[in-house]
């Protein structure tokens, strides 16, 4: 069973040492990990046995750190912080290269938020990295509002869960994005809407958001490449013809170029794909090709979630091929 305890130093050690922790916030407890460290992030994702890479939050403790991962803070976003931080408020803004497209799942933009609980801010103002930290639950499971809750979900899969107590807001943040200029509200949560309007006026509601910012599901294609991605059945082999590049598991295709060919492991090893595939399939889209052909993973471990992050980036098998 995790250790349960308030000894933000011990919590420091495991986190710089590529570990997970729980940490409370005002909204719900955290699964905490470095969010510029991919096997820290994995890990999360391994914890949580989440079924695809959504994205997730980056919590840090001031606006100028904020600035450090971020290529911009529009005006409207910069009232809301100024307003609302530390606060249940997460806004998404485009981010700096040094974000992991496994925290953004992908995405240009990485959402972010300053959390107001005093134990987690002396954490974070003692690091020098922000911290990565979904809601400390298995996917699918209610999130927690205490530690016991984390310690009672996660078992022995976290090494320390630092206690402030009850959370006390008890849902999770407002996410807050802006598409095309205008504020967009991607999740209703612990600051109210009639809050944010009375800083920047009326806002757009995705009222069928889902649970996390820009996450799959809210669209048919999640980060589909612009180059049209068909994905493979298990064993089956992509059509050599015309144009095409391919995103292979363990080893190479036949008939395709090698330039324009990415393998994910070629040792088989499901982390090391994970921490391949989105800068793979960015490399792949700007290749001088017209279809992109992937090959499923294992459905085991990370591979789940890779398969779906496959599912929701492909179009159609073409039924005739498009280089006749």
């Amino acid at each position: 069973m995790a250790q349960i305890g308030t000894d933000r130093k011990k919590a420091k050690e495991f986190l710089e040492s590529g570990n997970v922790v729980g940490i409370p916030t005002e909204t719900v407890y955290g699964l905490a990990g470095n969010a510029l460290d991919t096997n820290a992030i994995l890990r999360i994702f391994q914890v949580k046995n989440r079924p695809s890479f959504d994205p997730l939050i980056v919590h840090t403790d001031s606006i100028d750190k904020v600035s450090q991962f971020v290529t911009d803070i529009p005006n409207p976003a910069r009232k809301l912080a100024e307003a609302f931080w530390p606060g249940p408020l997460t806004l998404l803004l485009p981010k700096q290269s040094l974000i992991p497209d496994l925290v953004t799942s992908g995405l240009s933009s990485v959402a972010v938020r300053i959390p107001n609980h005093p134990l987690t801010l002396d954490l974070l103002r003692s690091l020098n990295f922000p911290l990565a930290a979904p809601s400390a639950n298995p996917f699918g499971y209610i999130s927690p509002t205490t530690a016991q809750h984390v310690a009672d979900q996660l078992g022995d899969q976290v090494p320390y869960i630092l206690d402030g107590g009850p959370a006390g807001v008890g849902i999770e943040s407002t996410i807050v994005g802006f598409e095309n200029n205008v504020p967009t509200v991607f999740r209703l949560g612990g600051m109210a809407l009639d809050q944010i309007e009375a800083v920047i006026g009326s806002v757009s509601v995705r009222t069928h958001s889902t649970s996390n910012p820009q996450a799959p599901g809210m669209l048919s294609s999640h980060y589909a490449p612009r180059k049209p991605l068909v994905l493979l059945s298990p064993g089956e082999s992509p059509q050599p013809a015309g144009r095409i590049g391919a995103l292979a598991f363990r080893e190479p295709f036949g008939g395709i170029p090698a330039s324009n060919q990415r393998i994910l492991s070629p040792t088989g090893d499901l982390n090391e794909a994970a921490k391949n595939l989105f800068a793979y399939l960015r490399e792949l889209d700007t290749l001088p090709i017209d279809l992109i052909y992937a090959e499923p993973l294992p459905n085991a471990g990370l591979g789940f979630a890779m398969n779906d992050r496959l599912r929701r980036a492909s179009v159609p098998a073409p039924t005739t091929s498009p280089f006749q």
